[in-house]
């Protein structure tokens, strides 16, 4: 159990770091860990008019591929319905979807990837 208490830890600590960093660069949070059924977005951001969904990838080891690789297609699926419903809820307007990628919680090993894929 004490390993899966760290793995939230570092989750939360990756996804804190990630809106920081995001913060930092000019993009304004509106949520964090926003759940539907059937779906979660990390983060939320605001960049002018877009709205940005963000989903944070945190994976120490590269066994089985990086951060990357973890982004399976049933998560994207995951990602675009709860994507789906903020815009229901909050209006619809221009959205990206971005990723921010580490292998391990440090700012220097952030790697943002813009608009990484589409809804379509």
């Amino acid at each position: 159990m004490a390993g899966a208490d760290k793995d939230t830890t570092d989750g939360a600590r990756a996804e804190a770091l990630a809106a920081a960093y995001l913060e930092a660069r000019g993009l304004r949070l509106l949520a964090r860990n926003f759940r539907v059924k059937g779906g979660e977005i990390d983060l939320v951001c605001q960049e002018g008019d877009t709205t940005v969904f963000v989903e944070v990838r945190l994976r120490r080891n590269p066994r089985f591929g990086g951060a990357a690789a973890s982004i399976t297609a049933a998560k994207l699926q995951r990602l675009i319905l709860a994507a789906r419903h903020w815009l229901s809820r909050h209006g619809e307007g221009p959205c990206r979807f971005d990723c921010i990628l580490l292998d391990r919680v440090e700012t220097h090993a952030i790697e943002w990837l813009k608009d990484a894929f589409t809804a379509d």
